[in-house]
């Protein structure tokens, strides 16, 4: 039976007296009930209006939401050490390019491409047979001109003892202090020509200018070296000591600049940079600031500084990658939270502090320097305020909340699965 008809129903009962009421087949006597009706009417109303209202009490109440559970750190105080890293390339202290300084044909090569070569050794040899027919060729130059020169100086002297008790013309005497004075000239042209033509024999062994290492070889034998325009031989480089190169910016070299002229810390204070290599370890030995460029670089806003460093055994060579990290300065007391615990919303910082009562106050800061994990905050927490690490997400301002310890999960160990790690909110 459908419940609407049910007896037991005010509803039910109300709608089956007026439909007996309505239908002659089902009250032939409908005179009869009908005054009856009219009487019980506001019973039944009654009945059904209580049946309402306990229908609507009896709805069960909706339970407030828990406290969300977050993970919370406290604000410590610390001395920080202020690092700064710049990427860089290193390059050899002195690189000589060795050229051919005259024209021949290649016919040596007397190094061993990547070695280690000392000033003066001989790395290529060029034909001097050339360089020695010239050279025979000038010196006989040279003794003809020192012949002529004999003759007309004896002469001279033949001819001043003459013209001075006038037997012999003035003229004379002129001619021939002129001839003696161009064989003279001749004779020191002469021995120009020797000494150029001795330089060029020398120049067909090339020798090594410093001390370092030498490169491949872009010339082979045989080949006519020494032409207008032709690249080098190879570059030798004085890798010990190194220089490493870092591109600092404008803003960055104005402000070490301002800080060691108000410090007073313009003289050298001996090495103080870390270089770390592209394996991720650091050189064992320290380097120093060198000098800076004489100007900024108009196109990237920078100016290059060289870095030196001690590079005993020749490990590092110039063109690799590394990182300068140098310590700026030491931050006295200053205030850390994970950096996780803080948000960057549009250019700004929010922090979510939880306080004593475990209320969420969404708290904006000024930061300041990263150490590791961490973030250093200028403005905006006090020493032993407790932020939220994990579930940041989860709050709002004033949000009563459930706090738990902060832990820093362990770093993976070698050879495990590795994880994705969690962004920062």
């Amino acid at each position: 039976m459908d419940p609407i008809f049910d007896g037991n129903n005010p509803r039910g009962l109300l709608l089956k007296v007026f439909l007996r009421a309505r239908s002659p087949l089902m009250n032939p006597h409908r005179k009869v009930w009908l005054p009856r009706i009219m009487a019980l009417a506001p019973l039944v109303a009654a009945a059904c209006f209580s049946a309402l209202l306990q229908t609507g009490c009896g709805e069960k109440k909706i339970a407030a939401p828990a406290a969300p559970a977050v993970e919370v750190a406290n604000v410590v105080v610390k001395d920080v050490p202020i690092v700064r890293e710049w990427v860089g390339t290193t390059d050899g202290l002195v690189n000589a390019k060795i050229n051919a300084q005259v024209q021949g044909y290649l016919t040596k090569q007397n190094y061993k491409e990547g070695s280690f070569v000392k000033k003066g050794q001989v790395l290529f040899e060029i034909d001097p047979r050339p360089f020695q027919a010239a050279l025979e060729q000038a010196k006989g130059e040279l003794a003809k001109d020192e012949g002529m020169l004999y003759t007309n100086n004896a002469n001279l002297e033949k001819i001043r003892p003459l013209a001075a008790v006038n037997a012999v013309s003035r003229k004379d005497l002129d001619d021939a202090i002129g001839r003696e004075a161009s064989s003279r000239a001749s004779v020191q042209a002469a021995k120009a020509a020797v000494r150029k033509d001795e330089i060029d024999l020398s120049f067909a062994k090339i020798t090594s200018p410093i001390d370092g290492i030498a490169g491949i070889s872009k010339a082979q034998l045989g080949d006519l070296v020494g032409n207008p325009g032709s690249p080098e031989l190879t570059t030798v480089s004085t890798v010990d000591p190194i220089k490493v190169f870092v591109p600092l910016s404008e803003q960055e070299y104005m402000r070490f600049t301002r800080e060691a002229e108000a410090k007073g810390d313009s003289e050298d204070k001996g090495p103080n940079l870390d270089l770390i290599l592209a394996d991720g370890r650091v050189f064992p030995h320290k380097g120093r600031l060198y000098f800076a460029d004489r100007q900024v670089d108009e196109r990237t806003g920078t100016i290059k500084i060289a870095t030196l460093f001690p590079n005993p055994g020749n490990i590092l060579r110039p063109g690799q990658f590394a990182k300068i990290r140098a310590l700026i300065e030491t931050q006295k007391g200053a205030l850390l939270v994970p950096q996780r615990a803080v948000n960057e919303l549009q250019g700004r910082f929010q922090v979510a502090v939880v306080g004593p009562d475990n209320k969420v106050d969404l708290r904006w800061v000024k930061v300041g320097e990263r150490a590791g994990p961490l973030w250093v905050i200028d403005e905006g927490l006090k020493p032993g305020e407790r932020v939220i690490v994990e579930g940041v997400q989860k709050v709002k301002a004033g949000m009563p909340v459930t706090p738990k310890p902060f832990q820093e999960a362990p770093p993976a160990s070698i050879g495990s699965t590795p994880t994705t790690e969690k962004q920062p909110r």
